[in-house]
């Protein structure tokens, strides 16, 4: 990473306040959820600067291009959409000064659910150097409506049945990009979509097919089929699925002393009541008022232990904020994916249309399901797609491109390249 991001032109700009330290007691959790209160516009922005700033090229809002003229210039901004009720799109453009005649399509990163732009910090440095100033080409990481530090719009949703639902709610996300695509004048577009943002990307393609020239899905959610996935026979309006979900009885268990089994099935009772009225975790974290900031460290200090004091810090910090933000998009969510991140439209069952190279990326421990990928590329090749490739990264889980960074960027530009990753970790 620091050899690929040394290669740019370094951005002299004024300092920040550093980042409060990830909160360990009830004392530290309450200072730093009255700070997040009183300012909590600008403490969001500056979360999101601190991760964005170990891009050399960054120039944060308001901050004019310097003299120098580096090969490439990197800025945060606000996109209007046309749409009143959508309002804006918050973008990281990574571009070069000096526009390549040759260039490339531009790439756009799409993050997943619970996260916004700022968590692919580790791969920024490397596409800028690689990809734009090397190869010219744009580089975008967008926020999806409703999530990160985009416009926190109103959702409800209006259909009725389960199909139409989920195309409602597909297209509060996928209308949206497509609008932020013709603002910026963009013909066609590599989409690289994490998790959430993988499923979108691939609800993208068949909706706008002729705007998608590749995708890259990282550890993407809903891919493979459940107990939840709709009757392809079904009409919209019924919303019927292949089967009703398959939960544990609650008929005695055989140890009559041991309650665990029942309690357990009382547990998913509740998830999954509260997941399908829309109570998300965000929810709970804006109803724990000053217990916030400390319930997010329990994730944010087990989740990546491999990166820095410094990230950890800087990475709870942002992800505390922009999870404390309005319900918005996650409202959505519900009405996409069955608990347990099923999918009541599973990707495998709608591949055979995509006509794009696709690659299906997962980590070595990742709990989204590698079958799915599989499946999904056996099923675009019998369709005619040869182009589709399914990797397995070392060292990593979920958030492979976190997990294992240097793999996972040297695999993005290999595939945006047109060409198969050659390091470890190609299946098929």
């Amino acid at each position: 990473m620091a050899s690929a991001a040394a290669t740019l032109e370094v951005i002299d700009l004024p300092p920040l306040p550093p980042a409060r330290e990830v909160p360990l007691t009830w004392s530290d959790s309450i200072h730093s959820w009255w700070a997040s209160t009183v300012q909590f516009e600008k403490e969001s922005v500056d979360s999101e600067e601190r991760l964005l700033r170990r891009l050399p090229s960054f120039l944060p809002s308001g901050i004019a291009n310097p003299s120098t003229n580096p090969r490439v210039i990197s800025r945060i901004t606000s996109v209007p959409l046309p749409t009143p009720s959508h309002t804006f799109i918050n973008m990281l453009s990574i571009l070069p000064s000096t526009p390549v005649a040759d260039a490339p399509e531009p790439t756009v990163l799409l993050h997943g659910y619970a996260a916004g732009l700022g968590f692919y910090f580790q791969n920024l440095p490397f596409l800028a150097n690689e990809w734009v100033a090397k190869r010219g080409g744009s580089l975008y990481a967008l926020d999806w409506l409703g999530m990160g530090r985009s416009a926190r719009v109103p959702f409800k949703i209006r259909s009725k049945g389960v199909l139409a639902k989920v195309l409602e709610a597909e297209s509060f996300f996928v209308d949206s990009l497509e609008e932020w695509r013709k603002v910026q004048k963009i013909d066609k577009m590599a989409l690289v979509g994490h998790s959430l943002g993988g499923y979108l990307s691939v609800a993208y393609t068949l909706k706008y097919p002729q705007h998608v020239s590749r995708l890259v899905l990282l550890s993407p959610a809903g891919v493979p089929t459940s107990d939840f996935s709709l009757d392809p026979s079904a009409d919209p309006a019924d919303g019927k699925t292949n089967s009703h979900p398959k939960h544990p009885t609650s008929e005695t268990p055989k140890a009559p002393k041991d309650d665990r089994p029942q309690q357990r099935t009382m547990l998913r009772t509740v998830f999954r009541y509260l997941w399908e009225s829309g109570i998300s975790p965000f929810t709970i974290l804006r109803m724990s008022s000053f217990y916030g900031p400390l319930l997010v460290s329990k994730y944010s200090t087990r989740r990546f232990p491999h990166l820095s004091p410094d990230d950890i810090r800087d990475m709870h910090n942002y992800m505390y904020h922009i999870s404390r933000a309005r319900g918005s998009g996650e409202f959505c969510i519900s009405h996409i994916l069955a608990p347990g991140a099923y999918a009541y439209y599973p990707i495998v069952n709608r591949i055979r249309d995509i006509r794009v190279p696709v690659a299906f990326v997962y980590g070595d421990h990742d709990w989204m399901d590698p079958a799915g990928g599989l499946g999904s590329v056996e099923r675009l090749r019998e369709a005619g797609n040869d182009q589709a490739r399914m990797y397995i990264i070392q060292n990593a889980g979920h958030h492979v491109y976190l997990d294992n960074a240097d793999a996972v960027n040297q695999l993005m530009v290999d595939e945006l390249l047109g060409k198969p990753y050659e390091g470890k970790g190609r299946l098929a």
